[in-house]
C-alpha cells in the first residue's frame, strides 16, 4: 500500500518487555513462560506489536514526518496498516483498536478531556487513542465507507511515493489524497481531525406514504404567475404545473413547456414512499448508511454520501420509493461509522441491550 521496501534487512529482535522501533530494527516483546506456555493475548501481542514496530520503517522512517509535533502522522498511519495487515493476515485475531466499531467508546466520552487530533503532541490527552486509534478509525472510515478501497489505496500509495524520504506536514497528507483522488474531502478533515465532536445520527422519524391516484386529481388550480414583475399569463384552467425557462440574460422564452405531472409520476401508483428524518446529534458529519427489512424477511443496504448534509449539518430528510412494505429501518447496521448511539439508530424503536446487559446475559447463562 506504500513502495516497495527500499532497505536491505528489517530486524526484529526478541525482547522481555514493550516495544520500540528505529530505522531496520526493532525490539518487540511476546514470551512464553519458563514452561514454554503462553496465553492467546501474549501471541496474538506478540504478532501486533511486531506488525506494528517493523511497520514503522515506512512510517515515519521512510515517509519522514515530526512525530513530536504530529504524533498521528506516524502512529496513526502506522496503525492504520497495522489493523488493516492483521484483518488480511490473521483474520481469527481479536481487533482492538484502529477501527470505527472500536474507537465509539472513547469518542462518546466527556469532551473536557478530549483534544482534536490535530493537537500538538505534547498537549494530548489520552495519547493512545488520539494519536493511535482515532486517526486509524478515520482512514477505516474514509476507505471502507467514503472513497471505496480502490480509490483510497491509489491515493494512499501516491502520498507515499511523493513524500518518500521527504518531510510531510499534516496539509501536504490531506492535499495529496484530495489531488490523488479528485475528492473534497475539506468537511471529513475538519471534523475528525480539528474537533472532538463524535458521530450520532438520530433517524427521528419516518413518514409512510402511498400513491394512489394520479396528481391532477388532487393537485390544486394554478393562479396567475409573474417572472421579475411581469405578469405571464392566467394558468387558472391549467390541470398540469408548467416550466418557466429563462434564458442566460433573465429574459423569458418565448414559449412555456407544459409538464404532464400525470405522465412522471404514473411509475409510482401503488408504490411505498418512505420520508426518513435524520438528525445529527453528534455534531460530526457522516454518511448514512440504511439497512431496509421488509415484511417479507428480505433486506437490502443503501448508503447515502456525507453531501447529504452540505445545506443543513443539523437536520435532513430523504424521500425512498421501495416496491415492497418495510417493517425495519436501522441505520449503521455493521458499524461502519463509529456511531456512537445504536438507540436511535432503530425504527420502530427498539431497545438495544447495553454492554452491561450483554456482559449480564452471558454471566446468566
Amino acid at each position: 500500500m506504500t513502495i516497495e521496501y527500499p532497505y536491505p534487512v528489517a530486524i526484529s529482535v526478541h525482547t522481555a518487555a514493550i516495544g520500540m522501533e528505529y530505522p531496520m530494527i526493532c525490539f518487540n516483546y511476546g514470551r512464553p513462560d519458563k514452561k514454554g506456555n503462553y496465553s492467546a493475548m501474549t501471541k496474538w501481542s506478540m504478532i501486533s506489536v511486531i506488525i506494528h514496530e517493523v511497520g514503522h520503517n515506512f512510517f515515519p522512517m521512510i515517509i519522514n514526518s515530526d512525530e513530536r509535533q504530529w504524533s498521528w502522522m506516524d502512529e496513526g498511519l502506522n496503525t492504520f496498516l497495522e489493523t488493516k495487515t492483521s484483518m488480511e493476515w490473521y483474520p481469527e485475531m481479536p481487533i482492538q483498536l484502529g477501527t470505527p466499531a472500536t474507537i465509539k467508546n472513547f469518542m462518546s466520552g466527556e469532551k473536557d478531556f478530549m483534544r482534536p487530533i490535530m493537537t500538538n503532541s505534547e498537549n494530548i490527552l489520552f495519547f493512545g487513542n488520539n494519536a493511535y486509534s482515532k486517526p486509524s478509525a478515520a482512514l477505516f472510515l474514509l476507505r471502507e465507507t467514503i472513497m471505496g478501497p480502490e480509490l483510497f489505496d491509489y491515493s494512499f500509495k501516491e502520498y507515499a511515493r511523493r513524500w518518500a524520504f521527504k518531510h510531510p506536514k499534516p496539509a501536504d497528507f490531506f492535499r495529496t489524497m484530495e489531488d490523488a483522488s479528485a475528492i473534497d474531502l475539506d468537511w471529513f478533515w475538519r471534523g475528525w481531525f480539528y474537533t472532538t465532536d463524535h458521530v450520532d445520527i438520530n433517524l427521528q422519524g419516518v413518514s409512510w406514504y402511498v400513491l394512489s391516484e394520479p396528481v391532477s386529481k388532487f393537485q390544486s388550480k394554478y393562479k396567475s404567475t409573474y417572472v421579475d414583475g411581469t405578469k405571464l399569463t392566467d394558468f387558472q384552467s391549467v390541470p398540469q404545473p408548467w416550466y418557466v425557462f429563462k434564458d442566460k440574460k433573465g429574459l423569458i422564452d418565448d414559449y412555456l413547456h407544459p409538464v404532464n405531472q400525470d405522465a412522471v409520476m404514473e411509475k409510482f401508483i401503488g408504490k411505498n414512499a418512505y420520508e426518513l428524518f435524520f438528525q445529527n446529534d453528534g455534531g460530526l458529519i457522516s454518511p448514512i448508511i440504511i439497512k431496509w427489512i421488509y415484511e417479507d424477511g428480505t433486506s437490502e443496504i443503501e448508503q447515502i454520501p456525507a453531501e447529504i448534509w452540505r445545506i443543513n449539518e443539523l437536520n435532513v430528510s430523504k424521500v425512498f420509493i421501495k416496491e415492497k412494505v418495510v417493517s425495519q429501518i436501522i441505520l449503521d447496521p455493521l458499524d461502519q461509522t463509529a456511531d456512537v448511539n445504536f438507540q436511535n439508530n432503530y425504527f420502530p424503536k427498539t431497545k438495544v441491550p447495553s454492554k452491561f446487559d450483554r456482559f449480564k446475559t452471558k454471566v446468566n447463562k
